[in-house]
C-alpha cells in the first residue's frame, strides 16, 4: 500500500478514495465480484461500489472482513487500513465552517480536495480559487453594505483552497476563462487591478495553467455554461464533472457525460489565446482600467 500518497493533512474525501481504490484492488486481484464481496459483508453490490468509489465511510468490521475474504494476510497492514476506515469518518477542515457553507458545496470541497488534476471553465467570474480576497468579498456579498457574517466564512474558506492549490506541485489546475470573466468590473477599479495582478502571478505558478478565449471567437464550445472536472489519477477513479446551480449542485460521473465536458473543454483551449500570451493580455487589461 502505497502511504506515501495519503497527503499529510487530507480529509475524509481522500482517504475514503484512497480505501476504496485499495480494496478495489484487493478484490479485483483475487477475481471476486462486488456482488460476493458485498454479500460476505452482509451488503450489496452498490455498497461495495460506493466503498471503492470513496463516496461513504467505512465501518471497521467490513474493512476488516473484505481483506480477509481477499486473501490478505499481513496484520501490518490490516492495522494501518483499519486505521484508515476510523479516520474516514473524522471530519474535514472545511466542516467547522457548519452551515455558513451548504451541504452540497461541502461535498465539492472534499472533491476538490482530493484530486490531483483540475480544469475549469468559467464564463462570468474568476473561479474561486484564484480570486483575491476583496475580489471573493464583492462577489459574495453582491456588494451588500451589510453582508452576512457567514459571508466572512465563506470567504476564508476560498482563502484556504486557494492555498492547497498555490504552490502545490501535487496538484495541477487547468483555468480558461470567457473574457467577460475578467473583464467583468467586480468591487471597482481598484479590486479588479488588484484581481488581474493576482491572475498574472499565477501565471507564474508551475502547477497553474491559464487561458482566456477572446470575445472575438464569438459563440463556443461552452454555451451551457461554467463547469469543473475533477481528475484523480492517484486513485485510479473516474473523473468528476461539477456544475454549479443557484440553490445546489450537479456532480456527473457517467462515461458519455464525462466525455462530453472532456471534449468542450479540449476545444476550449484550442480556441483560447495559448497559455504564454495570458499575462500579456491581463496586463493590457489593467492598463485599460
Amino acid at each position: 500500500m502505497d502511504i506515501a500518497r495519503l497527503r499529510k493533512g487530507s480529509g475524509p474525501t481522500v482517504r475514503r478514495m484512497l480505501l476504496g481504490s485499495e480494496l478495489r484492488k484487493y478484490r479485483e486481484a483475487k477475481g471476486i465480484t462486488r456482488g460476493e464481496a458485498g454479500h460476505h459483508i452482509r451488503g450489496s453490490e452498490s455498497k461495495i461500489s460506493r466503498m471503492e468509489l470513496g463516496r461513504v465511510g467505512f465501518k471497521d468490521r467490513d474493512v476488516v472482513d473484505l481483506l480477509k475474504l481477499y486473501g490478505v494476510t499481513d496484520k501490518s497492514l490490516i492495522r494501518t487500513m483499519e486505521q484508515m476506515a476510523r479516520d474516514t469518518k473524522k471530519p474535514g477542515w472545511w466542516q467547522q465552517y457548519g452551515e455558513s457553507l451548504p451541504n452540497w458545496f461541502q461535498v465539492y470541497v472534499g472533491l476538490e480536495e482530493a484530486a490531483t488534476r483540475i480544469r475549469v471553465y468559467e464564463a462570468q467570474f474568476v473561479p474561486g480559487v484564484l480570486q483575491t480576497e476583496e475580489y471573493a468579498r464583492a462577489v459574495i456579498t453582491g456588494g451588500a453594505s451589510n453582508p452576512d457574517p457567514a459571508a466572512e466564512y465563506r470567504i476564508e474558506v476560498r482563502m484556504r483552497r486557494q492555498r492547497h492549490i498555490k504552490g502545490n506541485t501535487g496538484v495541477k489546475l487547468w483555468a480558461i476563462l470567457d473574457e467577460a470573466a475578467v473583464r467583468r468590473p467586480v468591487g471597482g477599479p481598484e479590486c479588479m487591478h488588484g484581481q488581474l495582478q493576482r491572475l498574472m502571478e499565477f501565471c507564474d505558478q508551475p502547477n497553474i495553467t491559464l487561458q482566456i478565449i477572446p470575445f472575438s471567437v464569438g459563440a463556443h464550445a461552452a454555451e451551457a455554461g461554467s463547469f469543473t472536472i475533477l481528475r484523480y489519477p492517484d486513485f485510479g477513479l473516474s473523473d468528476i464533472i461539477y456544475l454549479e446551480q443557484l440553490t445546489g449542485a450537479m456532480c456527473l460521473d457517467k462515461p458519455h457525460e464525462i466525455d462530453a465536458y472532456t471534449m468542450a473543454m479540449e476545444r476550449l483551449s484550442v480556441i483560447a489565446e495559448p497559455p504564454t500570451e495570458t499575462k500579456a493580455i491581463l496586463k493590457d487589461m489593467i492598463d485599460e482600467l
